[in-house]
């Protein structure tokens, strides 16, 4: 562990455990074209927001009917409000959102209470969620210590998919129980996507796993509305939790969207994710 690369790999560990968060406005633009095109506009719902439980804020479709859970872990000393655009959008293409109200969510537990509390809700006679929460779909994302939550958290059999957002080291992504999308940022110096991201899709060889490195974005490109990422998030979860299968193009068979989309940098998809027939 003396070389230049081990020690490289553990100060940027140690970021990773200390980073703060700056508004969104420190984050540069990133151009979007293609996958974003489509599903970076809001979705039809209308959005409510409010406290699920005494440690999780939930966004989700004002009306509801029945809706897909995707569970979400903040960057270290963040919280909800920080991405407050991006989950909203989130609600707004139908998917009832859990968000943890912690600034450590590294170890997933705390994303996971949010879905123990949902599917609880489900059932329990007199709540606003009694029949409303498909408990068959949970999905689990995170940007930063909460994109390390969320591989931990895709380790338990609830969690069918996952998106790890330039994630911390927390979590084995050979634990992963389904398909996950590691996203990470061109100029990303905190967790820098050829130590910290790429590794870890490698690693998740036993699910279908892609890769996208979005071009010319920094670590603070997903605060606020999730900048360019915010299209590729909502496309993955409306296809593998919704069955959206208009998305289904954006990521698999010879025409996948993602790959030809130029505003991303660098996309992989493992032999798992090739195998997945396209539209």
């Amino acid at each position: 562990m003396g070389s230049l690369r081990a020690r490289t790999l553990i100060a940027g560990m140690v970021a990773l455990a200390t980073v703060g968060f700056a508004p969104a406005a420190t984050a540069a633009p990133v151009a979007t074209t293609g996958i974003a095109d489509q599903w970076s506009k809001p979705g039809p719902f209308a959005v409510t927001v409010e406290a699920l439980d005494s440690t999780h804020t939930v966004y989700r479709p004002s009306r509801l009917e029945k809706h897909p859970v995707i569970l979400w872990g903040n960057g270290t000393g963040a919280n909800p409000k920080t991405y407050d655009g991006l989950l909203r959008h989130l609600a707004s293409h139908g998917f009832v959102v859990a968000a943890a109200d912690t600034p450590n969510a590294g170890s997933g537990q705390e994303m996971l209470a949010g879905a123990a509390t949902l599917i609880a809700e489900n059932s329990r006679p007199g709540s606003p969620f009694q029949g409303k929460i498909d408990t068959a779909h949970i999905g689990a994302t995170g940007h930063s210590q909460g994109g390390g939550g969320a591989i931990a958290a895709g380790a338990d059999s609830r969690v069918t998919t996952t998106i790890p957002i330039e994630p911390g080291p927390q979590g084995s992504a050979t634990a992963l129980k389904g398909p996950s999308f590691f996203l990470g940022g061109q100029l990303d110096t905190i967790v820098v996507p050829g130590m910290l991201v790429i590794p870890r899709y490698r690693l998740a060889d036993q699910v279908p796993a892609l890769y996208g490195e979005l071009g010319g974005a920094t670590h603070f490109t997903p605060v606020g509305d999730g900048g360019g990422f915010r299209g590729a998030i909502t496309a993955w979860f409306r296809f593998w939790l919704s069955g959206d299968e208009r998305a289904r193009a954006e990521f698999f068979g010879p025409s996948c969207g993602l790959c030809g989309d130029g505003a991303w940098s660098d996309v992989r998809r493992n032999a798992k994710a090739l195998a997945v027939p396209g539209a």
